[in-house]
């Protein structure tokens, strides 16, 4: 069974909700899926999992949270080479610019950045938000 791992920070419970649901697919899919937030989990145990989805909402002038995921994702970074990663999160304004600067980030890192680009969803997943995310995390889970 194939291992998945769903790390998350959020303060508004969009970014939880979309991680919830993505774990939820992933499990759907016959993954053996851990839904933590990102301060449950060192980037050295995020490493030696099999398939990591990472959400983080955009945040201030659209980039990562600052002070727990941003740490933790620039402790990760250099561990993603060949690694299966998924990118989710929710914003609020702006287009987007904070998941295109985490992709190429993420692709520069080495990583197989599933579907080639993240899944981001305004504000809070209503019913057919939270269906994409459950088919995302199906999705990356069958890859």
């Amino acid at each position: 069974m194939r291992q998945m791992y769903v790390i998350y920070w959020s303060a508004s419970g969009n970014t939880e909700a979309m991680a919830a649901a993505i774990a939820q697919g992933g499990r759907e899919a016959g993954a053996e899926v851990r839904l933590c937030t990102v301060s449950d989990i060192t980037p050295d145990e995020a490493s030696d999992c099999d398939l990591l989805a990472l959400g983080c909402p955009a945040m201030g002038d659209e980039v990562l949270e600052e002070s727990e995921f941003e740490p933790f994702f620039t402790a990760l970074e250099g561990k993603l080479s060949g690694k299966k990663v998924a990118l989710f999160g929710s914003y609020g304004w702006g287009d987007g610019q904070w998941m295109r600067d985490w992709q190429d980030r993420t692709a520069k890192a080495g990583a197989d950045l599933y579907r080639g680009e993240g899944l981001m969803i305004n504000d809070a997943p209503d019913d057919d938000g939270l269906a994409r995310c459950r088919a995302f995390g199906s999705g990356f889970a069958a890859q």
